[in-house]
């Protein structure tokens, strides 16, 4: 349940900030990918610890560790989502709503790099 509140609500900010920003920015889609990150990360870092992983303490170790997972994976939509949607711009007739599609497209990379990168990492336990 953690991880679709994550991915519906990450998807859904993203895809707001694109609607407002898109129409008025060439590329608007970039900066929207990179202003929803940092609450996307927040909002699932304190889902994940009180719901899934039920760490108890050590918030700013385990928020920066998170940082750390979902940066990396930020990090590498950031570069692939103007590559994805000029491709899915220049291959089909969805103009509009490539920046959509691509944001969808690389939540599935997301999903499951995040999970493993927070089971073997972020909220590992210390040693």
């Amino acid at each position: 349940m953690v991880g679709v509140w994550n991915t519906l609500f990450g998807y859904c900010l993203f895809a707001a900030l694109v609607a407002l920003i898109d129409p008025r920015i060439p590329h608007g889609y970039i900066l929207a990918s990179l202003l929803s990150s940092p609450i996307n990360i927040t909002v699932a870092f304190l889902a994940y610890k009180w719901f899934v992983f039920k760490t108890k303490g050590n918030y700013l170790r385990e928020w920066i560790r998170c940082v750390a997972v979902y940066g990396s994976s930020a990090l590498l939509n950031l570069i692939l989502l103007p590559i994805i949607v000029e491709a899915i711009r220049h291959t089909t007739h969805f103009e509009r709503q490539a920046p959509y599609i691509a944001g969808g497209l690389l939540i599935c990379f997301g999903v499951i790099y995040s999970f493993i990168g927070h089971k073997k990492f972020s909220f590992r336990p210390s040693s």
